[in-house]
């Protein structure tokens, strides 16, 4: 027994030395010590049963960067999110109840009803945004109320929030972004909520609000809906991997909102026509309609009902609107990195991830998981047909505990991650 163990030992070192010899990239994630691997898994649980004024923080500790093997990364993500869970829990059961969510100075009140049976993966979420906007208060309450009574999901929690302010741009200002974060985590943790059926929708202002959203929150959404809005800058490109219908009446001129609806149409259909994979979309301008359609755009709301969320999908493109994201479904650029109009599009395929454009990104961060790809095994990295990284990520409850607390999303967990730096030539 004890000659095989050396035996066992010699072939691991000679192994490593040569990954690192040949420059193949990081050490394998097979190659993880087995013994090491579940001594940081029994570290972690250590970890996790101190009361959170005692621990220090999981960077320090040095069990979160030893490469973990497969079954103790998919055991160490299940204590992880489980304690994220116990821990957001108290807060959520408070901000539900009392239908407010509040981060540093901004408040966002919301009500809700809700439909049919919850299904066994747990109930879908529809964000229903209210008009108004450049109002006086009581106008865009009068909007909110409104818009809770307005629409009827056969199933879900269907929710409208009260915008935080009363500005003409209420619902795509930078705080609306981590507010509904914020908002779909506490469905998540306190009602049950799938986060592979969350909905966007919203009209007049609130569709303001949609055509921004929908394409930087992207990640976030299964599908959305935008009624009588205006898109001003927003771009639809981030919009690749959700359903996405528009709904205007024909003479709804005020704004111009029928005239670029009907762009946007033409837009998303060159885009469907370029990329027959994604930008699944309907556009509907009613005869006759002006800025109320008389509901005809209630049907939104079942076409809605037809996608689910591909939280990984094979394909992104990240444009960075004038509100940036640090991350996107599994891409991600350093903090403070993010600039207004930089577009990312990789694209994966078994082992393979191709970075097919990346403007203005001089570092970009891959999120990998099991579920993408077989972390045992290289994979390896393309930026215009150059081979950038080969070689097996390491698995680490570092990583895994960031992009957990970074997120709140249980289907949006990664294990690993490549930190790459891009040329900028031919960008």
């Amino acid at each position: 027994m004890k000659l095989m163990t050396i035996k066992l030992t010699l072939h691991r070192i000679l192994i490593l030395g040569l990954f690192l010899l040949c420059g193949w990239g990081s050490i394998p994630a097979w190659a993880a010590d087995t013994q090491e691997s579940h001594q940081a898994l029994q570290e972690l649980k250590k970890w996790l049963a101190l009361p959170h004024a005692d621990r220090t923080p999981v960077t320090e500790q040095p069990f979160a960067r030893t490469a973990l093997t497969r079954p103790d990364a998919a055991q160490a993500q299940k204590l992880l999110w489980q304690d994220q869970v116990t821990d957001l829990k108290k807060s959520a059961a408070s901000q539900w109840e009392n239908k407010k969510i509040q981060i540093d100075n901004w408040e966002m009140k919301f009500d809700y009803r809700t439909f049919g049976a919850k299904p066994t993966d747990g109930w879908s979420l529809y964000i229903s945004l209210h008009g108004g906007g450049g109002a006086p208060p009581q106008v865009n309450d009068s909007q909110w109320k409104n818009q809770i009574n307005l629409y009827k999901p056969k199933e879900g929690i269907y929710l409208a929030p009260r915008a935080p302010t009363d500005t003409w741009n209420l619902w795509h200002q930078s705080h609306i972004d981590p507010l509904f974060d914020q908002l779909i985590t506490t469905g998540i943790v306190y009602m049950d909520v799938n986060p592979n059926r969350v909905y966007l929708m919203g009209y007049s202002a609130g569709g303001d609000g949609v055509y921004q959203l929908a394409p930087r929150m992207a990640d976030r959404w299964a599908a959305a809906a935008m009624m009588s809005g205006h898109p001003n800058e927003a771009s639809p490109l981030g919009l690749r991997n959700i359903g996405f219908t528009i709904h205007a009446g024909q003479t709804d001129s005020a704004y111009n909102r029928n005239g670029v609806a009907a762009q946007w149409k033409r837009k998303l259909k060159t885009l469907r026509q370029q990329d027959p994979n994604g930008y699944v979309h309907e556009v509907h301008i009613h005869p006759g309609l002006g800025h109320w359609m008389n509901l005809k755009d209630a049907v939104a709301v079942d076409w809605m009902a037809g996608f689910t969320r591909n939280p990984l999908p094979d394909k992104i493109v990240w444009y960075q609107d004038d509100v940036t994201h640090d991350r996107f479904y599994w891409l991600a650029v350093p903090a403070g990195q993010a600039k207004p109009n930089h577009l990312v599009i990789a694209q994966r395929k078994d082992q393979t991830i191709h970075i097919l454009k990346a403007t203005g990104s001089e570092t970009l961060i891959l999120l990998l998981n099991d579920q993408m790809m077989n972390l045992d095994k290289p994979i390896t990295v393309h930026n215009h047909e150059k081979t950038i990284f080969q070689g097996t990520p390491t698995r680490t409850i570092a990583t895994l505990h960031r992009t957990i607390t970074e997120r709140k999303d249980p289907q949006l967990i990664f294990s690993a991650e490549l930190t790459l730096i891009l040329p900028q030539k031919n960008q």
